[in-house]
């Protein structure tokens, strides 16, 4: 008798215990499923913008552009796919020469990508995305249904010697520009001369500190993720505006020139300006990069070769021409999206970095600046995308790992543009104050 009874308190106990574990797994599972929806009703409140992405012209052509889905990161399918409203399109130009005829082949570059733009916004897609220069634009664009493009310029090479230029641009659409990129410019040095200690101006030129007032004077934001540190010291200094970086972490996270440290944070603080997280592996996390990046790229050889070409790592696609970078740039997407899918059957290869890498830095800026000086970019057909925010079609994610951490819905929309906006009005209002002058 006394079996029976512990038979059916064993049976009992196993019974209860399975209930209780069945039970904690489906609140689990509708814990995670309620998260999900809160962050599917968030990311389609709020406006999401991301201030770099960069552009190929060959996607800009009446045969092969946005409207269809190309290789790119970015394209309207993509935004669509994952809710992506606002992505601030680049007139980037590498460093070259600093002569006339540089200049000269710069400002053509330039101009080359900007009638890209007003292609795709006046005659390839009107109906699907139009073109903002400020933030009523925006919000009545993204009220419209439609998507938005801005526009914003790396490297002030173009302007070459005749300030006059800097208003062009303005008129063209540009709404903020970076005085330098990977080189020193006629206007400021580049945080590129940190790994060699060699400066051309030792900060700001002559020339790029009458730039920065003529960026306030016409409304223009000052973007500061590529110039140096002094260079962008010098720049708080000067102007009367707040200032951003358009595509940029923390370096405390990550020992990298790009990235910003401690002391800039606070100087972007004291500003009033804002810092757009970048996406961008190399700048997330240097251990995982590069451990994934030595494990990977014999792969990415063999890819890259069986597509007729070369596969070259950072530092050899930097000593290339531009007419090279231009032709690898046109393979570079494909080489990687087919180099990953050969990794993720290879369970050796390391992690790559992700989202959760990504948001990492987003709470250390919040931490250190205060949420309203935090905003979020990716560097899109640029070199940029962490693992779950691949392209623009994974937009969402982003929105779902804030959920997660806890973000409110007000301060996932400021992440995502209210701050980027706030500070293009302020911009705004003190160039009013110079045309009253």
């Amino acid at each position: 008798m006394k079996l029976i009874i512990t038979l059916f308190i064993s049976i009992f106990m196993l019974n209860s215990c399975n209930d209780h574990k069945n039970n904690t797994d489906s609140s689990t599972a509708k814990d995670s499923l309620a998260i999900i929806e809160l962050a599917k009703s968030i990311h389609k409140k709020v406006i999401t913008l991301d201030t770099h992405c960069d552009i190929n012209i060959k996607n800009f052509t009446d045969s092969i552009n946005y409207t269809q889905q190309t290789d790119s990161q970015v394209n309207l399918p993509n935004m669509k796919a994952g809710g992506l409203d606002v992505a601030w399109f680049i007139v980037y130009t590498g460093q070259d020469t600093l002569t006339a005829e540089g200049y000269a082949k710069a400002y053509d570059n330039a101009i080359s990508k900007f009638d890209a733009i007003h292609r795709l916004v006046n005659d390839f897609a009107p109906d699907q995305i139009e073109l903002a220069t400020n933030s009523n634009e925006v919000r009545r664009i993204v009220a419209s249904g439609k998507k938005v493009a801005m526009i914003g310029i790396e490297n002030g090479y173009p302007i070459g010697t005749d300030i006059g230029n800097v208003e062009k641009f303005y008129n063209l659409g540009a709404r903020y520009m970076s005085l330098s990129h990977n080189g020193h410019s006629q206007l400021c040095d580049s945080n590129t001369g940190e790994a060699d200690g060699e400066w051309l101006h030792d900060g700001v030129s002559e020339l790029g500190k009458e730039v920065v007032i003529e960026m306030n004077r016409v409304g223009m934001m000052i973007d500061v993720s590529h110039p140096s540190k002094e260079a962008m010291r010098q720049m708080i200094a000067l102007t009367k505006a707040p200032i951003i970086a358009s595509h940029s972490s923390a370096r405390a996270l990550c020992n990298h020139s790009r990235n910003l440290d401690d002391e800039q944070l606070e100087w972007m603080k004291d500003n009033g300006g804002v810092v757009q997280t970048v996406a961008f592996q190399s700048y997330l996390n240097t251990d995982k990069y590069n451990a994934r990046n030595e494990a990977i790229t014999e792969i990415r050889k063999a890819v890259a070769d069986s597509l007729g070409v070369k596969w070259y790592n950072r530092n050899e696609f930097r000593a290339l021409s531009e007419t090279e970078k231009e032709i690898f740039r046109d393979y570079r997407n494909q080489i990687l999206t087919l180099a990953d899918k050969k990794a993720a059957s290879n369970p050796e290869i390391p992690e790559a970095v992700n989202v959760s890498d990504f948001v990492d830095h987003i709470d250390y800026l919040v931490e250190k600046m205060g949420i309203e000086h935090v905003g979020i970019s990716s560097d899109f057909d640029g070199g940029g995308g962490v693992e779950g925010w691949t392209d623009a079609s994974e937009t969402f994610n982003v929105t779902l790992e804030l959920v997660k951490r806890g973000y409110t819905e007000n301060q996932i929309a400021m992440l995502w543009s209210g701050n980027l906006l706030r500070v293009l009005d302020e911009v705004e209002a003190v160039s009013k104050t110079f045309q009253s002058n």
